[in-house]
């Protein structure tokens, strides 16, 4: 992977410029660097790296494809361990690259908020392919119908939770047949707004919240939380969080008798909630958009990324990162096309505005942004575990 890596770094390096202005002179290469923000290391890494991986096939296919003419493209991957202080750290790190000219991450939406700000002071593009905290797009009253836009540069090919958490609970509710549910959130801003907006649907339907109950993201002994569900008489559970902490809290339930399924988002669908609780069958997550297997638009993204060699699973965010980078690869190619065949001088104000207005069929279908800088697809995708791995139950678009 370290070498498949290096290749897309590769360029003229003889004759390269930085991406602030005057590439495209004859027989000149302009370098501009896309930025990752992932976790690469720790709990979430599975996630992370499947992010950082797509992103470089992207990079790779546009190159080789001279997808903008004058402009090679390279990776700059840097690790936030799924925690905001590490992401900071690192937006200020890409900002001050001149040559980075848009960012794919990150994965927490948590981290979100403590990169937002520095990236939008820089005018510098921010696409991720993982947040669904309605708040980094549409700002904190966002509930209450008082939608603002906070930052110009943020970006995601995501759907939000304002649609996931209530899809679930329709799920849940009419087509599982749950009545009484008992919920669950790790405390953190993707898991708690994810909780939430399930808990108001879900009750709006009928349904029952028989208990609630607030973990830590890094708990791992969730006995006392097991007497309290096993007591309830809940007949699922609902957990707003990631996969490290659902997995072991479903297989403690699970080895306690209590055979319910536990369901949950996007945080969760991946393939290690399922090492990490081989009791796991008949438990459930959404996951945005439909499944990247039965498109026919990613059939080339998997035939490629599997041609690519990478030792890690695309996971759950790999067609959305592929497509958050190839939004980016666009826009410089717009900036570019209107810019006489070469980047202007300070480019990053003029590849957002050109971010906003992008449109193309990828990987995951149709990518756009709305005026909050969402993306227009709202399909998404309930799974459950069936024989060690995760199965699709139902897809479709969230109706409120």
């Amino acid at each position: 992977m370290i070498g498949a890596l290096s290749l897309s770094a590769c360029g003229s390096r003889g004759d390269k410029k930085s991406a602030d202005g005057g590439g495209g002179n004859s027989g000149s290469t302009t370098t501009v660097t896309i930025g990752v923000d992932a976790p690469l290391t720790g709990d979430l890494s599975a996630l992370g790296l499947g992010i950082r991986n797509s992103v470089d096939l992207a990079i790779k296919k546009a190159n080789e494809q001279n997808e903008v003419p004058g402009v090679k493209f390279q990776i700059k991957a840097l690790d936030d361990t799924g925690k905001p202080a590490p992401g900071q750290q690192n937006a200020t790190q890409l900002v001050s690259d001149n040559s980075v000219l848009g960012v794919v991450g990150p994965l927490n939406s948590s981290v979100a908020q403590s990169m937002q700000q520095i990236f939008n002071d820089a005018n510098l593009a921010e696409i991720s392919p993982a947040n669904t905290g309605v708040a980094l797009s549409q700002g904190e009253k966002w509930a209450s119908g008082d939608k603002k836009r906070p930052f110009k540069s943020y970006f995601r090919t995501a759907t939000t939770d304002a649609v996931q958490g209530p899809f679930a609970a329709q799920y849940l509710s009419q087509d599982a047949k749950k009545t009484k549910v008992f919920l669950i959130d790790d405390q953190k801003t993707y898991g708690a707004g994810l909780a939430a907006t399930f808990k108001g649907e879900f009750t709006k339907l009928g349904g029952a919240i028989v208990g609630e109950e607030h973990v830590n993201p890094d708990d791992r002994d969730f006995s006392a939380i097991v007497t309290k569900v096993r007591s309830s008489s809940a007949e699922a559970v609902y957990f707003g969080g990631e996969y490290p902490a659902a997995g072991p809290l479903s297989l403690q339930l699970k080895e306690a008798g209590v055979n319910i399924p536990l369901m949950g988002g996007d945080g969760i669908q991946s393939g290690d909630f399922i090492k990490l609780n081989p009791k796991s069958q008949g438990d459930l997550a959404t996951a945005v958009g439909l499944p990247v297997e039965q498109l026919p638009t990613a059939a080339k993204f998997i035939a490629d990324y599997k041609a690519a060699g990478y030792k890690d699973a695309y996971e759950t965010y790999g067609g959305y990162s592929y497509d958050s980078a190839w939004a980016i690869v666009q826009a410089v190619k717009n900036v570019v096309a209107g810019n006489g065949g070469k980047l202007p001088a300070n480019p990053r104000a003029a590849v957002v505005d050109a971010v906003q207005k992008v449109s193309f069929d990828g990987v995951t279908g149709t990518v756009s942004f709305d005026e909050f800088g969402d993306t227009t697809n709202k399909q998404l995708t309930v799974y459950t575990v069936k024989d060690g791995k995760w199965a699709v139950e139902k897809s479709g678009t969230f109706k409120g």
